[in-house]
C-alpha cells in the first residue's frame, strides 16, 4: 500500500507545487486537506475494497455494486476501471523518463550543460520536441525504446501476482528509494552557500517551505492546489488502493495501517520530498529564483534544475554522477511501486467475472498499454498526455472520491460504514471523522469538483485553454487533442459494455447483490 501511495508526485510534484504557492503559505492548506479529505478517502477506499472483497470483487463496478445494489452502480464503477488504464499508460512514460535519465547520469551525458535552459533543451531533445535548428542530443528512438523496456518491466512483475511480484518489488524498491532519498537530503541540506546567491539550504530552503505567509491564505487558488496534491501524494481515486484492499478479511485492521500508509507517504513527501528539490533550487538560484523555475513546472525542476545541481556540486566533491544517478534511481522506484498497481482493478476484473489466467490479462493489457502509450511519445508536443492527465489524472480522481465518499458514507450509511472500517481494528478511529467524512469530506469534494469544473475544465472542454497551459489549442494540435478524449470515451464505452457482458455472463440479479464468500477472498 505504502509503495502504491508513494510516487511522482512526492519528489517532483509537491516541490513545484511548494515552491509556486508560496512555500510554507502552501503547507497551511496541505495539511489541512490531508486530515479532511486525504486520510479520510485513504480509511473510505479501504473500507470499500474489503467489503468488496467479500464478494470476490476486487474491481470498482463491483465493489459499488456490492453496496448500492441498483442497475446503474456497476456503470457508474465503470470510471474506477478506466482512469487507472489511462493513468497507467502516461504515467509509465513518465516513469521512463527517470529510468533514461538515471542512465545519461551514471554516464555523464549531459556533462557541460550547465545551465537551466541548456537541460531544458536536452530535456526536450529527448522528448523530441525540440524546435527546429536546437541541439539533437538522442536519437528519435531512445524515447521509444525507453518506455516498451519500462513498460514490459511493469507488466511482468503484475504478471507475477500480488505476492509473487508487487509485494517483492516493494521490498526491494522502498528500501531503496528511501535510502538514496536519505543520502541526497543529507548531501543538498548541508551544502555550503554558494557564492553570489547568499543563502543557505537549511535556514533559508526550509524556512521558505516551513514560514507561512498567512496573507496568501485568501487565495483559492493555493487551497485548490494544495488539494490537487493530496490526491496525486496518497494515489486516492485510482482504484487501485480499493483492489488491494479487496485481499483483507474482517479480522484485518484498516484503520491503523491506513494511518501507517498516509505516514510513510508524508515521511517520504513533507520530510524527503521538501528536503531535496527546493533546498537545492534555493541554495543554487535563491528563493525568488526558486519560485521562477517552479512555474515552469514540475518537469523544469526535477529534470532540468537538479542535474545543474548535481554538476555544481561534483565542482567541490566528485560525486554529481553518482548523486544524479541516485536522484532518477529513486524517482525510477517511486514511479514503479506505483505504477505496477494501477491495471490491478483490471487485472482482478478479468480473472473474477471471466476466469482468466491473470499472465494472459496482464500480458493482453500490457499490448493495448504499448499502443496508445507510442501515441503519447509520438504526440507529446501536441498535448495528447496533457489532456490525459487533467481529464483522468487530475479532475477524473476527484470524480471517483466523490462517487466512493457518496456510495460508502451514504448510501452505505454512517453507522455501517464506521461499523465496517472497524472491523479487525487495532485502533478506533477519534469520532470527529465521522462527521468529518460523511459531511465535511464529500463537501470540500463537491467544491473541489465545482471549482475545477467552473475555472479548468469547461475551458479546456471547450479549447479556450489548452490542458497543459494557458493559451487556446491552436488548429495544428486541436486533431490529436480530439482524438485523445475520442479514445478516453472509447475506453469507457469498452468497459461498460464488458461489465454488461459479465453480469449477464454470471447471472447477477442488481437487486440482489452478490453471495457473501465463507472465506478470505486472497484464500478463495
Amino acid at each position: 500500500m505504502a509503495g502504491n501511495a508513494v510516487g511522482l508526485g512526492n519528489f517532483l510534484r509537491f516541490p513545484r507545487q511548494a515552491a509556486a504557492n508560496g512555500g510554507g503559505s502552501f503547507m497551511v492548506p496541505y495539511f489541512i486537506a490531508l486530515l479532511v479529505i486525504g486520510i479520510p478517502l485513504m480509511w473510505i477506499e479501504w473500507g470499500i475494497g474489503r467489503n468488496g472483497g467479500r464478494y470476490r470483487k476486487g474491481h470498482f463496478p463491483g465493489m459499488v455494486a456490492a453496496i448500492w445494489k441498483h442497475p446503474a452502480a456497476k456503470y457508474v464503477g465503470v470510471v474506477g476501471m478506466v482512469i487507472p488504464l489511462a493513468v497507467m499508460i502516461y504515467y509509465t512514460y513518465l516513469e521512463s523518463w527517470t529510468a533514461a535519465f538515471a542512465l545519461f547520469s551514471i554516464t555523464k551525458d549531459y556533462w557541460g550543460i550547465t545551465t537551466q535552459e541548456g537541460m531544458i533543451g536536452y530535456l526536450r531533445s529527448f522528448q523530441a520536441i525540440h524546435a527546429d535548428g536546437a541541439t539533437v542530443y538522442h536519437s528519435t528512438w531512445t524515447p521509444y525504446l525507453f518506455y516498451a523496456g519500462t513498460l514490459a518491466l511493469n507488466i511482468w512483475v503484475l504478471s507475477k501476482g500480488i505476492s509473487g511480484g508487487i509485494e517483492k518489488l516493494a521490498k526491494i524498491g522502498m528500501p531503496i528509494l528511501f535510502l538514496f532519498a536519505l543520502v541526497l537530503a543529507g548531501v543538498v541540506l548541508f551544502m555550503p552557500e554558494q557564492v553570489g546567491i547568499g543563502t543557505n539550504p537549511i535556514s533559508d530552503g526550509l524556512a521558505f517551505l516551513y514560514t507561512p505567509d498567512f496573507s496568501k491564505l485568501s487565495q483559492a487558488g493555493v487551497w485548490l492546489a494544495a488539494a490537487g496534491q493530496i490526491f496525486f501524494t496518497l494515489s486516492v481515486g485510482m482504484g487501485s488502493l480499493q483492489a488491494y484492499a479487496s485481499y483483507l478479511s474482517t479480522k484485518d485492521d484498516i484503520v491503523l495501517n491506513g494511518i501507517a500508509t498516509s505516514a510513510t507517504n508524508e515521511t517520504a513527501e513533507v520530510v524527503l520530498g521538501g528536503s531535496i528539490a527546493i533546498p537545492a533550487a534555493v541554495t543554487f538560484f535563491g528563493v525568488s529564483g526558486a519560485m521562477a523555475i517552479a512555474q515552469g513546472g514540475s518537469f523544469d525542476l526535477g529534470f532540468a534544475t537538479m542535474p545543474v545541481v548535481f554538476q555544481q556540486i561534483d565542482k567541490t566533491i566528485p560525486i554529481g554522477p553518482i548523486l544524479g544517478f541516485m536522484w532518477f534511481g529513486l524517482l525510477f522506484f517511486a514511479g514503479i511501486t506505483s505504477s505496477v498497481s494501477m491495471l490491478t482493478p483490471i487485472v482482478a476484473f478479468f480473472r473474477e467475472e471471466f476466469g482468466v489466467k491473470r499472465e494472459t490479462v496482464a500480458w493482453v493489457l500490457g499490448g493495448v498499454c504499448l499502443v496508445f502509450g507510442m501515441m503519447h511519445v509520438h504526440w507529446l508536443r501536441h498535448g495528447f498526455l496533457d489532456e490525459w492527465d487533467y481529464w483522468a489524472g487530475t479532475f477524473g480522481l476527484v470524480l471517483v472520491a466523490v462517487v466512493e465518499t457518496i456510495v460508502f458514507m451514504w448510501i452505505f450509511k454512517p453507522d455501517e460504514a464506521w461499523k465496517s472500517m472497524h472491523m479487525g481494528a487495532d485502533i478506533r478511529i477519534p469520532g470527529i471523522f465521522k462527521f468529518i467524512m460523511t459531511y465535511i469530506t464529500p463537501l470540500y469534494l463537491f467544491v473541489l469538483l465545482g471549482w475545477w469544473g467552473a475555472t479548468e475544465a469547461l475551458p479546456i472542454l471547450f479549447n479556450e485553454r489548452s490542458a497543459g497551459g494557458s493559451a487556446p489549442v491552436d488548429d495544428v494540435s486541436w486533431p490529436y487533442v480530439a482524438a485523445s478524449r475520442s479514445i478516453l470515451i472509447l475506453f469507457f464505452v469498452v468497459f461498460a459494455v464488458l461489465v454488461r457482458i459479465a453480469w449477464k455472463r454470471n447471472k447477477y440479479d442488481d437487486r440482489k447483490g452478490f453471495v457473501e464468500l465463507s472465506t478470505n477472498r486472497a484464500e478463495a
